[in-house]
């Protein structure tokens, strides 16, 4: 797939890829490039970067993760992040990595503050780690500070109010780092 000129193979990596996507740190991020190729009204143009997102999403496909299966209950650690590209989070188990998973922004998140977004990564988190989490002490890291007071504020709007009975749901604390 080195001089790759259509859509249908790009497609078929990446149908491939995204099977994997819990295994490969910042996937969405990479596969973004790849993905925007195949929107409808969009031309069809391969470049060097969309080579270099190729071989850097295959190199990490095909090099060994050093991910553990969970032992015992306890010690989880979810840290999360957002940026105007997508959401990204890691659950640890005491210190080791289990999984990773990111997302590219929907287009009407592209218009949410950053305190949203930032709140959006932990609910991404918790949603697709429920059956981790769920009954489970756990911490929280995240880089954006106001999260850390967010579940004490009065004034919040319908989406935020949603996200933070959602977050209440579990048994966690919110540190920033």
């Amino acid at each position: 797939m080195e001089n790759t000129k259509n859509a249908t193979e790009v497609r078929s990596f990446l149908g491939l890829a995204e099977y994997y996507r819990r295994f490969v740190k910042g996937f969405s991020i990479i596969a973004g490039l790849l993905t925007k190729l195949l929107r409808k009204g969009v031309v069809f143009q391969w470049t060097e970067q969309c080579q270099r997102n190729f071989d850097e999403l295959k190199k990490r496909l095909t090099s060994t993760p050093i991910l553990v299966l969970p032992s015992g209950s306890g010690g989880y650690v979810v840290c999360t992040d957002a940026s105007k590209q997508g959401l990204g989070c890691v659950l640890m188990h005491n210190g080791k990595v289990i999984a990773y998973a990111s997302r590219q922004l929907r287009t009407y998140e592209l218009n949410y503050p950053t305190h949203d977004l930032e709140l959006a990564a932990i609910v991404h988190a918790l949603k697709i780690w429920r059956h981790y989490l769920y009954g489970e002490k756990f911490q929280i890291f995240t880089d954006h500070k106001s999260l850390k007071y967010i579940l004490t504020q009065k004034e919040l709007n319908l989406r935020q109010r949603r996200w933070i009975e959602l977050v209440k749901d579990y048994d966690c604390t919110i540190t920033t780092i």
